[in-house]
């Protein structure tokens, strides 16, 4: 995966992850990357500073290797409200889809195939189920998990 820098024409910034260069400009050119703040589909790569390692980046990949991944995120007012806006949805379509667990990959190649009733579901998937989904052609989303959800 890529993590590009991006911005909106009303120069917001945020980022987003890709597979690779071709997966980004393909979901710009079908307008499926939008800005988080305004939700404008003009989105451009902005510039970003290159990754150098250190002693403390090695300690952070290796957290993330371990599964311990921290993110964190200084917020202002449209941040914030941005934000709830996101946990609001993440609510939403988990309310209206039904939890699969650890079998989401299955699940949802079965209903792909016609195996099963069309329906929404959720559920957790590796990154490599993640990418077969992708390379297969099934269309998903990962969604949000906030840190009030593991209370």
């Amino acid at each position: 995966m890529i993590r590009f820098a991006l911005s909106c024409e009303q120069e917001h910034s945020f980022e987003g992850w890709f597979r690779n260069n071709d997966d980004f400009d393909g979901q710009k050119a079908r307008h499926l990357i939008e800005c988080p703040v305004c939700g404008s589909a003009k989105v451009d790569k902005a510039l970003m500073a290159p990754s150098v390692n250190t002693s403390r980046r090695q300690s952070v990949r290796q957290e993330q290797d371990s599964g311990s991944e921290t993110v964190t995120l200084a917020q202002g007012d449209e941040q914030r409200k941005a934000m709830q806006e996101l946990r609001n949805l993440t609510h939403k379509m988990r309310a209206n889809s039904e939890y699969v667990g650890d079998k989401f990959a299955d699940e949802a190649r079965k209903i792909h195939d016609g195996e099963r009733d069309q329906r929404n579901i959720y559920g957790e998937a590796t990154v490599d189920e993640a990418r077969a989904l992708m390379d297969e052609g099934i269309d998903f989303m990962p969604i949000p998990v906030f840190q009030e959800d593991h209370n």
